[in-house]
This record gives C-alpha cells, structure tokens and sequence, in this order.
C-alpha cells in the first residue's frame, strides 16, 4: 500500500548559491519546513528583499518495499519560484512555478542500503519564463509548504501527471434528488489482474454507492440517491475513495471529499446556486503572515478560513496564484465558493516561454484542484492590462481560456480587469464572467463612483455577467480623526469607504460577485505608503491577524445572520472637541447607546447607526446595547488630540498640489493639449520619460501629487506601472486629479525633447 512519509524535519539551509553539495552539509543552518527566506525582509519595509537560488538539503533512508518493483516519488508541496531537484548528486526535475504541486520518480536514484542525500534548489530570482514576474507583492522563496516520500507497488493510482490525484470525481445532481458521480482514476502498469474498487460514503460514514472497474479502463458512473446538496450554509461532503486491488491484496488507495451542486451565473440574478440566487459577497486572501511569509502550517490556514466565516462572507478569492490544498479543504468544510486563479498577472510577456508556463501553471491548479467542490471558477489573470494590450494578449486569453473547458467543462471561467479596461474592449467576452479591480475612492475618483460605474456597464454590457474582484483602501489602525478623508489612511476613512460598498453591493445582487481587497494586509516589499513601508494595508485584518479593523466589522453586519453590534472609534482614543460622533455597526434593528451609566438615545436604522455626544472631561464609558448583544469602549476627552493620529504626508501632499500650480507660474491651464513631435507628453510611458532626468523629475512629482505613487525606476512598484502612461494614470485618478493638472503636466513636458 501507499505510504506518505513526511520529510519536513532536520534540513540543512544555506542562503548562498553554494552549488550542489557531494554529502550532506552539516554546517549550514538546521531548519524545518515549511521555511523562506524572505519571511521577515519580505515585509520589514526595506524596499527589497532577498531574491537568489539557495539550497536545502536532507538525509533519508529509501523506504522499505514490501514487494518487488515498488517506486519511491519525492513530493513538493510547493517551492518558490524555480526548483531543481537532486538524489544522491544527480539532478532528477527542475520546475518552475512557485505554487503547485510537483514529484519526481527517484527509484533508480535511492540507495538499497544506507543513507540518501536529497537537495533541492530554490530560487525567486526574476524570470523572463516564469510568471509572476511583477506584481503587488512579495514572491517568498524557500520550501514554504513541505515535502514528502511516497512510496508505493509498482502498479498504482498514477503520480506523475501534473501533481494531480490519480482520481478524478464529478458529482452532478439529478433532478429527481438523487445525484450521478462520474468516477475516473489513472492506473500505473495495469494488467488484466488488477480492478478498481469505488466506494461512495456519506458523512456519517454509510456507503451510499460502489462499482468495480478494470483497472485498464477504470472509468464508471455511479448514482446517490437521495443525494444532499454541497451548499454555503450545509457544505456536506461526500467521501469517493477508490482501491486499486489484485486478487484478494489492495495494492493501493487514493480519496477525495466531493460536494454535490449546480450553480450559474445570469447577468440579470447573478450567482445561482442548487437553483437559489445567491450573491456571493467575500474577501480576496493573501496566504501570507508577519514574519513568517508564506511558510504557514494546515492549523493557520484554518485559522484564517474560520475568521473569515466568522466575517459572515460566502466567497473568497484566492489570489493570484494556487493556494496550499489544507486552504482548499477548509473552503469545501467551511462552505465557500472559491475563486481559483494563477498568477498570470499585471504585465504581459512576448516570450513564448511564458505563456507556456502560464499554461502549465493552469495545468497543474485545474488537475491538482479538480475536486475541491469549493472551486466554481478558474480565473485566467488579473490586470494585465497595465501593460497595454496587443492581439497576442488576446489570443493567449483565449487558449488558456479554451484549456480550461478542455480540462473541466463543469466550472465557469472569469478574469479580473483593471479598472482603466474600457467598458469597449476586445477583452470582453473572453471568459463566462468578469470582474473588475476598481478601487474608485482611493486610488481616484470618488467612492459614490462605483455604483454608478457597475449601473452603466450593466447598461451597456446587458448580457456580461460583472463582478467587481477587487475593492478597498487603505486603513492604519494608528490615524484617526472627526473629518476622515480619502489619502489620510485613517481606520476611520476605511471604514466610512466600505460602509458605502456594502451597500451598494446590496443594492446590486446582479453583482454575481464581490471580492473585498484584502481579507488581511499582507507582504509588499515594494510599498512604503502610509507611514507602513513593506506592506499592503487594506486588509480588514491586520498582518498579524491579531486587530480587527472597524471596517471588518460593517461586513459581518451586512452578511453574518449571528446577532452583532460593533462599537467602532476604540482605538480613537482620545477625543478633543466640544462634541464627538459615535458609530455604531449591527444587524440589529435598534441600537442603543449610554455614557457613562445614562442614557443618550436609542436609534432605528439599517447597519449603521450614528450618535452625537458630548464626552465629559477625562475618561468616558461608552456602552451600545442591540437585544442582548452590548459592547463598550473608555474615551478620553482632551484638549488636543494627539499628533501621532495624522500622518504627516497627508499634509504634505496638500502642499504638493499648491507647489504644483505656483510653479506652473503664468501657464494657460484651460489651453489645449498639444502633442508636438519629439518632445515629451503625457501620452508617453513612464519607461519612455525615464530616458530623459528632467522628464522623469517631472512625471516623478505629478505622480505623488495625482495617486501617491513613487516613481523611481527600479524601485518600488516601478517594474510593475512602467508600461502605463501619464495620461492613464490621470483617467485613473479621476477627480482626485485638480481641475488644470493633466493641461500643466502636458505643457512641462513638451518643452523637453526626446531622448533618442
């Protein structure tokens, strides 16, 4: 029979490129997996981190074979970025992509006798080939999710096609309540004396269906009557185990746990699941925590699943790359519809190499991730316009796209558009849904343009079914203050921003979909915004997964149906001001609030629930009360706030807007654009005007003032927006951008010529 051992303790690291080890290297430092290198410079705000090919290395005795002809497979759970693969000093695989399942047959490499020496070769160096290459956050090297020995007969369920199972389960529902599972699994060196043993089991563990197949054609169909559905609030799994027996022995054994359902989307009612219209309303999810990057156990997985459950949210998407399958299984237990997708992201690649990694990478998440019922979507990339768009881009949608109805016509495919993707644009169509990343209220334009935006596509686009993939701004739990603002990063400003998106979104079930950005912060070496360098902030969650934001907190009020009140502004903790505005979150109809032991009010109203109240001298308690839910916070009231509740480049960027506009001096800034030849303008790239210093100062200036972004060539998020233009960056801000602003930068730049 199988066996799976566990190779995850007592390795031998070394973050140098020290090359192939002849024996096993006992000076290098003693680590276990899951392990990176990255897990503390991939987040402490250093604005880079280490990306280089370093070396692990681990002694283990060749398992014992029961009979002759038996294989031993080393496993990788994952390894970041590229990996080569090493027994004994011969080199067996090399792989690129950081996020998949991948093996090797090691047999003929193992000793019969004595120890072996297994090194492994990772690197997160960039990679023309490899996608992701340049993105929004950091890419952790290391074996960050462990490996195994798998030992097994000669003859066994197949380890050798794309990381996959070797069983292959499609349960489809009937209409008379019973359900069909179409059951196929892959045999290695079958002959006419080896079956296939099928075996359906229920959750209380009764066997509800079985069948036999020769193992040379395994493939069967089996029915489940009276078949309870896989569903958000009842995620009831079926277990589909299959044993591959010769004569009276089991040979070997593979499981999954399956859930039955249907589901579609309507661009007029949205998701529907088992018949019923179900918008689906969630997170996106990074996999990475403090200090740790993305070398996490099964226990912190599930950890993070139950915290998001306990947000009251239906739907996760799992960006931008395959997630560990302990995620997976805690989406089918817990009730998720998943949103799975791989890292084909922000820029484009002309390399042939790379779409055929992209390819590969689809491969290996839709094979190794095929029976999750959780998974309802494949997602073929995300914002990869932003660096323009060509006929090439198109086509290689349309392959990936094409691909996955190859591999699994049971599930819906979809994409995540930049916001600056036009509402006509030769990337419609391409998948059967869509979404957009639109983050209108922080990066530009205002917040209330976002319901607006959806309404007029929905216009234009009646047959599209839209989503919106990604949505969110920035929240420090450090700033505060009584007139929060879009740029101040205040937790207060988040939270008033996501007040208004939980609204629209369900004013909108047509929405099929809504994926706040993000679940937690997460590790970004190239951001240092918002007083947090080495971070994305807009997680509802901190890194740590230890403070929950207010705006956490308006969600479960919109979609938990466990009685909730939240007393938002606890970290606001000291108050200056002859008044001070209470905000209350619940899903209960009344609120009502006491200071200091009176009442002040009760008050009806949907959610959110308001109070003004004036705070006595020194410190104050706060109490809201909803039904039996009560919360309550201490206040102080003082003179002047403190100054550590503003961050100072709020300030700063103010005066960059008037700096700008004193500077532009007697410039006509109604005057129209003009575009001469040879000289620079707003239509050029950022890497076109970083040919020239003076070009660059100037789009380096604008782009602080117009969206808070760095421009510094190989700094920063610099790599990744390289390929946008001035003009696009403007569209992009919207009404953030001063009347006059996109006329003044025009008329700077066409004094200055061209670099050829």
């Amino acid at each position: 029979m199988r066996n799976v051992i566990s190779l995850n303790e007592d390795w031998r690291f070394i973050q140098k490129d020290a090359g192939l080890p002849q024996e096993f290297p006992e000076d290098w430092e003693r680590i276990n997996l899951p392990h990176t290198w990255n897990a503390v410079d991939g987040q402490d705000g250093n604005g880079a981190y280490d990306r280089g090919n370093y070396w692990y290395a681990k002694r283990f005795w060749t398992p014992k074979q029961p009979l002759v002809g038996g294989r031993v497979y080393v496993e990788v759970l994952a390894a970041g970025q590229q990996a080569s693969v090493y027994v004994n000093g011969t080199k067996v695989m090399y792989h690129e992509g950081g996020y998949s399942t991948f093996r090797a047959d090691i047999t003929e490499l193992c000793k019969k006798e004595g120890e072996n020496l297994l090194v492994i070769a990772c690197s997160n160096e960039v990679k023309s080939s490899v996608y992701p290459e340049s993105a929004d956050f950091t890419f952790y090297g290391g074996l960050y999710r462990g490996v195994n020995l798998i030992s097994v007969p000669e003859t066994h369920f197949d380890l050798d096609y794309y990381g996959g199972p070797g069983l292959k389960v499609t349960p489809k529902p009937c209409d008379c309540g019973g359900a069909v599972f179409e059951l196929s699994s892959w045999v290695t060196n079958p002959d006419e004396n080896f079956t296939v043993m099928y075996s359906v089991r229920d959750m209380e563990g009764n066997e509800v269906a079985s069948a036999v197949r020769p193992a040379e054609d395994a493939a069967v169909t089996v029915y489940v009557p009276d078949a309870v559905r896989w569903d958000i609030d009842n995620p009831y799994l079926y277990t589909v185990t299959a044993v591959l027996q010769r004569r009276n022995e089991a040979y070997d054994e593979v499981s999954a746990r399956v859930g039955v359902r249907s589901f579609s989307c309507d661009p007029d009612r949205g998701f529907i699941l088992n018949g019923v219209q179900t918008p689906l309303r969630g997170v996106s999810r990074h996999q990475d925590r403090l200090y740790k990057g993305n070398a996490i156990t099964k226990e912190e997985h599930y950890e993070d699943a139950r915290m998001i459950k306990e947000l009251g949210a239906n739907t996760i998407r799992l960006a931008h790359y395959q997630h560990a399958q302990d995620f997976y299984n805690a989406c089918d237990e817990l009730g998720f519809v998943i949103w799975a997708e791989i890292p084909f992201i922000s820029v484009f690649k002309e390399d042939p190499a790379a779409h055929e990694n992209c390819i590969s990478q689809m491969k290996e998440l839709i094979i190794q991730n095929y029976n999750h019922p959780s998974i309802c979507f494949w997602g073929v990339s995300n914002e990869i316009l932003i660096g323009g768009i060509s006929d090439k881009l198109v086509e290689n949608h349309k392959e990936l796209n094409t691909l996955c109805k190859e591999l699994d016509p049971t599930r819906l495919t979809t994409i995540a558009h930049v916001s600056m993707t036009p509402v006509e644009s030769p990337m419609h169509g391409l998948t059967d849904v869509e979404s957009y990343n639109h983050y209108f209220g922080w990066y530009g334009g205002k917040t209330e343009d976002n319901g607006p935006w959806f309404d007029n596509f929905h216009r234009v686009h009646p047959d599209i079914c839209v989503g919106i993939s990604e949505y969110g701004c920035e929240g420090v739990i450090t700033y505060h203050g009584p007139k929060p603002a879009c740029k101040d990063y205040s937790e207060e400003y988040q939270a008033l921003y996501h007040e208004y998106m939980a609204k629209m979104l369900e004013e909108r079930p047509w929405i099929w979909s809504s994926h706040v950005w993000n679940m937690f912060d997460f590790g970004c070496a190239a951001r240092d915004e918002g007083g947090v360098a080495g971070r994305n902030n807009k997680g509802l969650v901190t890194i740590d997964r230890k403070t929950k934001k207010d705006s956490y907190y308006i969600y479960q009020a919109y979609w938990s149906k466990k009685p909730m009140l939240h007393l938002c502004g606890r970290r606001y903790a000291q108050r200056a001001g002859e008044t001070t505005e209470i905000r209350v979150y619940s899903n209960q109809p009344t609120v009502t609030l006491y200071l200091n032991g009176k009442l002040v009010e009760a008050k009806t109203a949907d959610k959110v629930f308001v109070f003004t109240i004036s705070l006595e001298n020194g410190f104050n308690i706060v109490v809201a009360a909803a039904g039996n839910v009560k919360e309550s916070m201490t206040l102080e009231k003082v003179e002047k706030e403190p100054s550590i509740y503003v961050l100072p480049e709020v300030n700063e960027r103010a005066e960059g807007v008037a700096n700008w506009f004193k500077l532009a001096g007697d410039l006509d800034l109604k005057a129209p654009l003009e575009f001469p030849e040879g000289k620079y303008s707003i239509k050029d790239t950022l890497e076109e005007l970083a040919k020239s210093p003076e070009a660059l100062e100037i789009a380096a200036q604008a782009g602080k003032i117009a969206m808070n972004v760095n421009i510094v060539p190989g700094e920063g998020m610099y790599d990744m927006v390289k390929s946008m233009t001035l003009e696009g960056m403007i569209k992009m801000a919207g009404s953030m951008v001063p009347d006059g602003f996109r006329e003044s930068l025009n008329a700077k730049l066409i004094k200055i010529d061209k670099v050829q």
